[in-house]
This record gives structure tokens, C-alpha cells and sequence, in this order.
């Protein structure tokens, strides 16, 4: 007896000892877990989520069996008219044929979507019956779709209602969505593996988006092949969108420090700060940059570099659709939604544009000089795979380090003098500054915080890049 008494003494010793940590206590498994939350204010968890990823050279043509395992009747394909007469798009349209799937073609997608855009396509979705949504093309096909699929499946929903808060009322998305097949044809928006959907909401002249994980493809076909149909410029820009999404989720406020604590898991956002399974693909995407990305743009029949670039952008994708990004977009939606004059080289379409890859990247000297007094030590390393010689550099100069690596990879790749190149100028910095104010969904990720008088210093500084 008194062995048993002994041992249930030294039970309810370790009980009040036990570590209460989330990680740890078992206060879940009693119905408290939720509360955990009412007290901290910020979080203790990160989840992981991608969609389903398949990549092999020629593997598009496994598309019509997907979609007849799907039991699809009627699939709604997603392009824009550039690539509806590329190799792409006809590999997809042969292996419907071939397995007998019915379609219907939508290809009116707009490079850099808009609102009106996106209602556009949504329209088209939902005066049928689709029961399966195909994107082949770009971030610009991939998001549409999304987009298409969201609102047809809430017919009564308004526009507004899904879109990012501030900017829109930021609801969740309790339905489930008809499945989405992503065939990628660039590198560099990582869309095919977010729950994210971009575009200009004309308004304001900004850019913002949709985020929820229940935008996620279901299958993406990562497919080589498609990446030689890229012209150089096109290569580049989708090839900054992948650098930044790298630098900016590796460099992201720490997920255990990102504030609000969700009280229910359902509200935990997709960007939810750096963490260590985004580190890894974002660490490794940022080798692949260093070691591709010129060779891709150089030379489109490269296809090592191209693949290698493209399974890069899938790479990032994965990282930075769970850490999220920073300033550098933030700051970039506003620059793309102000466009004035500039017509982008290599791109096929007859309105003004600024690509989304390099309004990103055309700040990311000027950001990176501001956040590394935060994390030294994860600038320094960035620079280093990068390029740039550290072992006598002092924490302190960290971001100059980084910022001067990254002119000289910009400037290698002809990339535009600064925000001056694509038609801006210092009158411009306070609608530039009110654009970026509402983006709080990424911007709350820098690691360092910021006053509109940080944003004004940003984008002066990034007038001119050399």
C-alpha cells in the first residue's frame, strides 16, 4: 500500500511540474486549447499546406486521365489568349481529347488581372456547370481561376466579401470549391501552390488579393517543356518574383511572433512568418536562383537552367505560401497598380504595365537595408549564396551587403534603373505610400516595423537602383 501511495504522490508531483507549453501540455486533450489563445498574444503554431505536385518533362500529357479519375463531366479550361495558340495549351487540349473529356475554353485571362477582369471570368464560370477548373499559364491564368472557382461556387457572394480586410471584408470560405488542376508555363508566381489570388483592384490603383488555403489546386503539373515557350523578359521577371519570394519569407517575422494568437485554428492566416520547414525551401530556392537564374534568362533553350528555374518557383512557392512576404510586395502592388506609361518589354499586351516580378524586385535593395538590422545573420547568409564574400563583413553592415549583391544581379540582368525607369517620380511617393498602407496582410510580416515616413524613405531610395 504504501508502494501505491508512493507512486501517486509522485504522479501529481511530475502533473505540477509538467512543462505547460502548447507543444507539450495536454491541455487539448481536455477541451482548453482554445483558450491557450485568450492569453497569448501571439502565436505558438505553424501548419504547413501545398497542393499536390507532379513534375517531369511531357508530364501535361497525363492531364486527361486526372481529370477522367476526377469524374469531371465538364471542365472549365483557363489561359489567356497569347498562350491559347502555344504548345502548352494544345499538349492540355490533346489529352482531352484523347481521354474524351468535355470543355469549354475560356481564354480571355488578363495579364496582371484586375477586379473587372476576374469578374469577367467569373461570369463566364458560372453560366455553366463546371465541375472541375483547369489553369493553364501563368500567375495571372492561376489566380483568374481561382478566383473563377471561388465565386462560382458563392453565386450571391459579393465581390468584396472574400477579398483581403482592409480592402475588402476578408471572409472565410466555409465551401468546399470544385477541384483545380494548375499547369504552370512560368517560373516565378508559385501560384499553382498557394491559396492566394492577386489583382488590381482599380478603385485605388492598388493591388490586393484572396487568401485562403481553400484556393489551393488540388494537382499541379510541373511540366519543363513549357518553360522554353518564355521570352527573356518574361524569364527575368518571373525569376525576381521567385528571388523575392525567397529573401522575403526567409527574412519574415518569426511565426511565434506574429500577433494575433487565433483562438480558433480555422483563423490562422496561410502567411504565417518565417518557420523552419518554410526556411528550408526558401533557403534552397535561393541556391537554385544563385546557380540558374542567369543562365535561364540568357539562354531559352537552356533547358537545365529553365527547369531547374521552374521547379524553383514551385520550391518558393511552398515556402513562402506559409511564411508569407513583406515589403518588397506590399510595396510593389501599388507600383504595378499606378502604372502611367511603361509598356513592358517581352509581353504581348497592348495596356501600360509594370510585371509583378519586377515592381517586387525594384525595391528589394532599398527593403533589405532596412530589415537586416533585425536578422543579421539571415541577410549575411542570403548574401553569401548570393554571391558576395562575408567572412570579414560585421553584422551591422549586413543589409548594405545584401543590398549591394542584389544591384549587381539586377544589373547583370538589364534590369531597370530604379522606379524612374517605369515612369515614376518623387511627386509619385505619397499615392505609392497610401497603396502600400492597406497591404497589412503581408507588410505586418517585415521583421522590422514601419511609419509611412519608412515607406516615403523606401521609395525615394529606390528611384535609382545604380
Amino acid at each position: 500500500m504504501a508502494g501505491r501511495d508512493r507512486i501517486v504522490h509522485l504522479v501529481r508531483q511530475l502533473e505540477r511540474a509538467a512543462c505547460r507549453c502548447p507543444a507539450h501540455s495536454n491541455s487539448f486533450h481536455q477541451g482548453a486549447g482554445a483558450a491557450a489563445c485568450t492569453v497569448r498574444k501571439t502565436d505558438y503554431a505553424f501548419e504547413m499546406a501545398s497542393s499536390n505536385i507532379r513534375c517531369g518533362k511531357g508530364v501535361t500529357r497525363e492531364i486527361g486521365m486526372d481529370l477522367r479519375n476526377l469524374g469531371a463531366r465538364n471542365v472549365c479550361l483557363m489561359t489567356d489568349r497569347n498562350l491559347s495558340h502555344l504548345p502548352p495549351v494544345k499538349a492540355v487540349l490533346d489529352s482531352l481529347v484523347k481521354n474524351n473529356v468535355n470543355y469549354k475554353l475560356y481564354d480571355k485571362v488578363r495579364v496582371e488581372p484586375t477586379d473587372s477582369s476576374f469578374k469577367e471570368a467569373t461570369s463566364f464560370a458560372k453560366n455553366e456547370t463546371f465541375d472541375v477548373f483547369v489553369a493553364v499559364g501563368g500567375g495571372s491564368v492561376i489566380d483568374t481561376c481561382k478566383a473563377a472557382n471561388l465565386y462560382s461556387c458563392y453565386p450571391e457572394a459579393d465581390f468584396l466579401d472574400f477579398v483581403n480586410a482592409p480592402i475588402g471584408k476578408g471572409k472565410p470560405i466555409q465551401r468546399n470549391l470544385k477541384p483545380l488542376i494548375a499547369v504552370p508555363t512560368t517560373s516565378g508566381t508559385g501560384s499553382e501552390t498557394t491559396g492566394v489570388a492577386i489583382f488590381d483592384f482599380e478603385p485605388i490603383k492598388t493591388k490586393t488579393g484572396i487568401a485562403s488555403r481553400a484556393l489551393k489546386p488540388v494537382l499541379d503539373l510541373v511540366d519543363p517543356l513549357h518553360t522554353l515557350h518564355m521570352p527573356n523578359r518574361v524569364a527575368a521577371n518571373s525569376g525576381f518574383d521567385v528571388l523575392c519570394h525567397a529573401l522575403e519569407s526567409y527574412t519574415a517575422l518569426p511565426y511565434n511572433q506574429r500577433s494575433p494568437c487565433p483562438s480558433n485554428p480555422i483563423d490562422r492566416p496561410a502567411y504565417q512568418g518565417s518557420n523552419p520547414i518554410s526556411d528550408v525551401w526558401s533557403r534552397h530556392t535561393l541556391i537554385v536562383v544563385a546557380k540558374y537564374m542567369k543562365r535561364a534568362v540568357q539562354d531559352p533553350e537552356d533547358l537545365e537552367a529553365r527547369s531547374s528555374m521552374h521547379l524553383a518557383s514551385v520550391f518558393a512557392g511552398i515556402g513562402f505560401g506559409n511564411a508569407g512576404v513583406h515589403l518588397c510586395h506590399g510595396m510593389s502592388y501599388p507600383i504595378a497598380g499606378n502604372v502611367k506609361t511603361h509598356m513592358a518589354k517581352g509581353y504581348n499586351v497592348e495596356h501600360p504595365l509594370v510585371p509583378h516580378g519586377l515592381s517586387v524586385v525594384l525595391t528589394s535593395p532599398a527593403v533589405f537595408t532596412f530589415t537586416a538590422p533585425m536578422c543579421p545573420e539571415r541577410h549575411l547568409e542570403a548574401a553569401e549564396i548570393l554571391g558576395a564574400d562575408i567572412r570579414q563583413v560585421k553584422r551591422e553592415d549586413a543589409g548594405a551587403v545584401l543590398a549591394d549583391t542584389l544591384r549587381h544581379f539586377l544589373f547583370d540582368l538589364q534590369v531597370e534603373n530604379g522606379l524612374e525607369a517605369v515612369g515614376y517620380t518623387k511627386d509619385d511617393i505619397p499615392d505609392l505610400v497610401r497603396g502600400t498602407l492597406p497591404q497589412e496582410r503581408v507588410t505586418k510580416l517585415s521583421p522590422r516595423g514601419h511609419t509611412e515616413e519608412d515607406l516615403t524613405q523606401l521609395f525615394e531610395a529606390s528611384m535609382k537602383l545604380y
